[in-house]
């Protein structure tokens, strides 16, 4: 007996779904794997919190080196081909990261994972907004909880790894031949064709004010997210001065409440609607980082840390999803422009981060990070989401 076509259908689109999923998850894995040890490269290294700074510096570095030539990539062969090669660039570079003796090494190679950054993240999201057109219902917030729950168990995996002293380079390559594996047994259900590909796209096409807008919030929200990433763990170890078991407890807290507040936000959205959840997300986040600078005690900042795990969770998801629904240019090259914006912010931040602290302190940075919460809920009230 032939499957009715809708069954078919509907099959076909929880394989993509599965498949996008799983890259969502492999990403988010790499990432923390490399968050999850930059205490131990910077003690190797020898170098101080504001030298820190400068060399994470490289990761943004590589990803401005990417901005036009990634969304034009997506844009002209498509986001399978773009998401497959830059997950496994991603991985090998990963395992050479574990491995770099000194500065000459690590720059260079942090500079290529800003580029592999760059493209999986706008070919990814591309991928997921393929998926989305494919349901009756927003689920692009679920795949990002797939990319933060892979780091929760990166920093889990991690605070194991650091517990037995196990180098990193043994470490990184391990989870870069999980990725591989991983990205082996997703390729052939990621969806093939986007919509809107255009083979003449321009390099760059310049973004409307309301695109714009959107990039704005993203760019705010992720300079807090991206301090928590790679600066959590040395807040934890050198301000609260934790036991080196509680190192990495911070980073953990932070990572599982926004997993756990990302597999919510599609229905939070549908009921209170979209501009009102990032509104108060952005104040929850300025409140939970307030509450762990104010109160250097362990207690204190592990509330203030999982405050701003939920504050963050719903911000990049639900901007996102509104960029792909922008009626002015191909939901790839709208995503490209407001991720792009919102990445700078990523990587940006947390060297400007290190740079602060050198200055002053660790608190004093992290406190004027503070402000960009407050910031993604004023810009949130000016722009159509």
């Amino acid at each position: 007996m032939a499957l009715d076509s809708s069954v078919l259908a509907a099959g076909s689109r929880k394989k993509h779904r599965a498949a996008v999923g799983a890259l969502f998850f492999l990403l988010g894995l790499c990432f923390a794997t490399w968050a999850s040890r930059i205490p131990n490269i910077q003690q190797r290294m020898g170098v101080s919190d504001g030298q820190l700074g400068l060399v994470l510096f490289a990761i943004p570095a590589g990803q401005l080196l990417s901005l036009p030539l990634a969304g034009w990539l997506v844009a002209k062969r498509g986001s399978r081909q773009v998401v497959l090669a830059g997950v496994l660039l991603y991985a090998v570079d990963l395992a050479a990261l574990g491995w770099a003796a000194n500065l000459y090494q690590l720059v260079p190679l942090l500079m290529i994972f800003g580029v592999g950054g760059n493209l999986t993240n706008i070919s990814v999201n591309t991928q997921a907004i393929n998926v989305e057109r494919l349901y009756t219902k927003p689920i692009m917030a679920s795949f990002h909880g797939l990319w933060s729950l892979a780091g929760f168990a990166g920093a889990a995996i991690g605070t194991v790894m650091i517990g037995a002293r196990v180098p990193p380079g043994y470490h990184f390559l391990l989870i870069a031949l999980l990725i591989a594996a991983g990205l082996a047994v997703s390729a052939s259900n990621v969806v093939r064709h986007d919509s809107g590909v255009d083979p003449n796209q321009p390099a760059f096409v310049r973004p409307d004010s309301h695109l714009l807008g959107l990039g704005a919030i993203a760019f705010c929200a992720l300079i807090c997210e991206g301090a928590m990433f790679d600066w959590s763990g040395v807040y934890f170890k050198k301000v609260l001065q934790v036991d080196r078991n509680w190192v990495g407890a911070g980073y953990t807290v932070f990572m599982s409440t926004m997993a756990l507040g990302r597999f919510g936000v599609d229905g939070l959205a549908a009921r209170l609607g979209a501009r009102r959840v990032i509104q108060g997300s952005g104040l929850l986040t300025a409140t939970g980082l307030a509450l762990a600078v104010a109160f250097p005690v362990l207690p204190v900042a592990l509330l203030g840390f999982l405050l701003v795990g939920f504050g963050t969770s719903s911000v990049v998801p639900l901007v996102y999803s509104a960029a792909g629904r922008s009626t002015t240019m191909s939901a790839g090259m709208a995503l490209a422009a407001v991720s792009t914006l919102g990445f700078v912010g990523f990587l940006l931040g947390p060297p400007v981060i290190g740079l602060i602290a050198g200055a002053t302190s660790l608190r004093v940075s992290l406190a004027l990070v503070a402000v960009m919460g407050l910031c993604v809920s004023a810009v949130a009230s000016r722009v159509k989401i």
